[in-house]
């Protein structure tokens, strides 16, 4: 009779060892997505933590994290105060003195009005230093012929202007232009005798 003992016990052992196989496995099977899962509700927490932490310091740390979640909220701000009928007319009076000029041109005229209404010695308001007058003059001649109220308005105008309100500005400060080719004579000697001409664009001069 053949003694089958010794090749049984090899197969018990064997079964033995891949149960040990399977059930290692499975064990280091259930660790790992245990740690993914701690992981994911780590990330999601530091997440929470930073969004928090930028709300809470309103958009003054500068952290990628805080860049990405300000920028969505924040909005850009006018360089000035102004309303609805400043707008209207800062845009107006734009497009009256120079509507005939490309956008730089157009955009000189928004930041002369910006900047007088910054400096001290003007009106605070857009409206109140457009329409502005020194012993019963007006400080722009559109104003003293009504054209401020008869021109339409462009979009490249438009554009201008929101770009000066937003902070575009190519004016070097000044506070005084003048068309100096169709200027009263008596106006040109008093800007020339009294201003700083700062420089020359399309039609105008422009005086600190």
């Amino acid at each position: 009779m053949m003694c089958f003992c010794g090749s049984r016990k090899e197969d018990i052992m064997y079964q033995k060892n891949y149960v040990l196989l399977l059930v290692s496995m499975v064990i280091c099977t259930i660790m790992l997505w245990f740690s993914r899962v701690y992981m994911v509700q780590g990330e999601e927490k530091d997440t929470e933590q930073t969004a928090a932490h930028c709300v809470d310091m309103q958009g003054y740390e500068t952290s990628s994290e805080c860049r990405n979640i300000t920028l969505g909220v924040l909005e850009p701000a006018y360089v000035i105060n102004v309303s609805a009928e400043d707008v209207e007319v800062l845009m107006r009076i734009v497009e009256a003195e120079a509507g005939g000029e490309d956008r730089k041109g157009k955009l000189l005229v928004a930041n002369v009005v910006i900047n007088r209404v910054k400096d001290s010695h003007f009106p605070d308001t857009v409206t109140q230093v457009v329409y502005q007058r020194n012993s019963k003059v007006a400080q722009f001649s559109p104003v003293s012929d009504g054209r401020i109220n008869r021109v339409k308005v462009s979009e490249e105008t438009k554009e201008a202007v929101y770009s000066a309100l937003y902070g575009e500005d190519v004016s070097k400060g000044a506070l005084y232009f003048m068309a100096r080719n169709i200027a009263n004579p008596d106006k040109v000697c008093w800007f020339d005798n009294n201003l700083t001409l700062l420089f020359s664009y399309g039609g105008h001069d422009f005086f600190l």
